[in-house]
């Protein structure tokens, strides 16, 4: 047995078995490997020719290679910046992947996983991109998928893709948040559904490896600073740990400061972390264009902060206004089209700019979540159609 479970709050261990939260303490889990064990075959795989993808770096994923549900996710590009006055930025473009978003790096992990302990159906609350990845990943793996959407509160395109997939929709009352309340009370009633949100530690293995192809698109370094759009805030911790583990490994000597991006008008984490405090209070009503991330009470909001915290890193807000610049810099500067809370990175990086928390000198890559055809309504609104 390569992995484990470890509860972030109480630091209890568990064998894999298929919980997503402490029984103790009632936090959440990550998987944690003997890195001094794995260091040399890791070393190994990454120097060995061959595409980047999230199963290059199948050495430190806790699921088997042979069972893999796979359908070309990761490897997606690391463009240099040409209209930010920054010598050094980069964007990583996870709207390369298959179904659009980042999503589907965490996703193969985690439908995987639900192969290999003989899941009937999986489940998960959405703003759209988890729905999309999940029904593509089920699909290819012969499995049935449930998704819990709020109701009105999610772009088409997004909700399209996994209706074509094939996954059952069913619409809740409310934000994003009471979805996810009610899709961990099914997963905890019914046997054989298996959840697949972020609060899964078995999906976010999958999404670290991103961090893993940012050390190699850069020559075998890490950057000085990584900002990443913050919704439900699984994706900064996931990454966070990725750099963690390549320095665990000797592969890195130092790791990036990780800055979080929210909404303003979705801004829990924001908040606490300007108040200097270690616990967030849920935002009830959170609005904001940019779906994807309009989430008021992020599950795992303790990750995302010690994250910043560890790596001496920041969460900051950026208004719609930023967010829609951002969105049109990429696109007419770039040629990145991004949804709009993929922007929220690169409005983030202008903001950090200006208040002197990231140096123009400094190696910058800024994580674009999304494609922008998956929020066609803003993209209209974007273009004034």
């Amino acid at each position: 047995m390569k992995h484990k479970l470890q509860c972030i709050g109480c630091s209890r261990i568990f064998n894999p078995v298929q919980i997503y939260t402490c029984p103790t303490c009632g936090d959440l889990l990550e998987i944690v490997y003997d890195y001094k064990s794995l260091a040399r075959k890791f070393q190994e795989s990454v120097r060995a020719p061959g595409p980047l993808s999230v199963w290059r770096y199948h050495e430190i994923l806790p699921v088997s290679l042979a069972s893999a549900v796979r359908i070309g996710e990761g490897g997606t590009g690391l463009s240099r910046s040409r209209s930010l006055g920054m010598p050094e930025v980069y964007f990583k473009n996870e709207g390369q992947n298959p179904t659009g978003s980042f999503k589907d790096r965490g996703m193969t992990v985690a439908i995987t996983r639900a192969v290999e302990i003989r899941a009937e159906r999986v489940l998960c609350a959405s703003t759209g991109n988890t729905s999309a990845s999940m029904a593509a990943y089920a699909a290819k793996a012969g499995m049935k998928a449930i998704v819990l959407i709020p109701k009105g509160k999610v772009a088409m395109g997004k909700l399209l893709q996994a209706v074509v997939h094939g996954a059952k929709i069913s619409q809740v009352e409310g934000n994003f948040d009471k979805a996810l309340e009610r899709a961990r009370k099914m997963a905890s009633l019914r046997s054989g559904l298996y959840l697949v949100n972020s609060i899964n530690p078995y999906r976010i293995e999958g999404q670290k490896t991103l961090a893993f192809e940012v050390w190699e698109q850069l020559g075998r370094r890490t950057p000085d600073v990584v900002i990443v759009p913050v919704g439900n805030a699984g994706n900064i911790s996931a990454i966070w740990k990725g750099f963690q583990e390549l320095r665990r490994m000797g592969l890195a000597k130092r790791i990036p400061r990780m800055i979080g991006v929210q909404a303003s008008g979705a801004a829990p984490l924001a908040d606490a972390y300007a108040k200097n405090q270690w616990k967030i209070v849920p935002w009830p009503n959170p609005e904001t264009v940019a779906s994807a991330i309009r989430i008021g009470a992020p599950a795992s909001w303790k990750k995302a902060l010690r994250a910043v915290r560890d790596s001496k890193g920041a969460i900051i807000s950026a208004s719609d206004q930023e967010i829609a610049a951002a969105q049109r810099s990429l696109a007419t500067h770039e040629g990145i089209f991004a949804e709009p809370a993929s922007a929220a990175s690169v409005a983030g990086l202008i903001r950090a700019k200006k208040t002197h928390l990231v140096n123009p000198r400094e190696t910058v890559v800024c994580v674009i979540t999304g494609h922008g055809l998956k929020d066609q309504k803003a993209a209209a609104a974007l273009a004034g159609l």
